[in-house]
């Protein structure tokens, strides 16, 4: 086991099942052994609201909170939240991002156009950069809301922890009637071909 610690960020908008992402992260990490902190930032509590949790795993984590520039991989559920967190990575850092636009209130009400190009800036920044089309996946699975479980296997693929562990994760934290579609939604990320878009 790596005495590294390794930094991991989620970030997206309220109601995108981040919470539950950065629960089962933390549960696999401890399951494998690792100490694990986890902070939760909200800036507002209610879905459309911008969402960042911090994940710190390594043999021993003294602080929940990612310092700026020492992200090792960014798991954004959001375009224009995963650009708004760049800034946080380290150089050669991972990004996984959702294929989803959610537009902010100051585009919904016209003084704002949301950027177009975010995923050819972020591939121009970060070479490993992968593009996941985790509401297409999730609906295949069984239900779009599991877009989150989609990301969560898609990032499993960046780190070196068997699958055995995220799956025993997901059955603890998921809702049982919940568990055979989040278990095919994982897979469904975690078989996507692992290099950059």
């Amino acid at each position: 086991m790596s005495g590294a610690v390794k930094n991991i960020l989620l970030v997206g908008v309220g109601g995108q099942g981040i919470l539950l992402a950065s629960e089962v992260l933390a549960e696999t990490f401890m399951l494998a052994g690792f100490d694990v902190k986890k902070s939760e930032i909200h800036g507002m509590s209610q879905r459309g609201g911008s969402v960042v949790s911090h994940v710190r795993y390594g043999r021993e984590v003294f602080s929940p909170i990612v310092p700026e520039g020492e992200g090792d991989i960014l798991f954004g559920f959001e375009m224009l939240e995963t650009c708004r967190y760049l800034p946080l990575l380290k150089e050669g850092a991972s990004v996984i991002a959702n294929d989803l636009c959610i537009p902010p209130p100051a585009v919904l009400s016209g003084q704002e156009e949301y950027p177009r190009g975010l995923a050819q800036q972020i591939g121009t920044r970060f070479p490993d950069f992968l593009l996941v089309d985790g509401l297409g996946l999730a609906t295949a699975a069984g239900n779009p809301r599991a877009a989150n479980t989609v990301l969560l296997g898609a990032v499993s693929k960046r780190l070196d922890i068997p699958e055995e562990y995220w799956l025993r994760a997901l059955v603890k934290m998921v809702p049982a009637r919940a568990f055979e579609v989040n278990r095919r939604a994982f897979l469904a990320g975690r078989n996507l071909t692992p290099s950059p878009s």
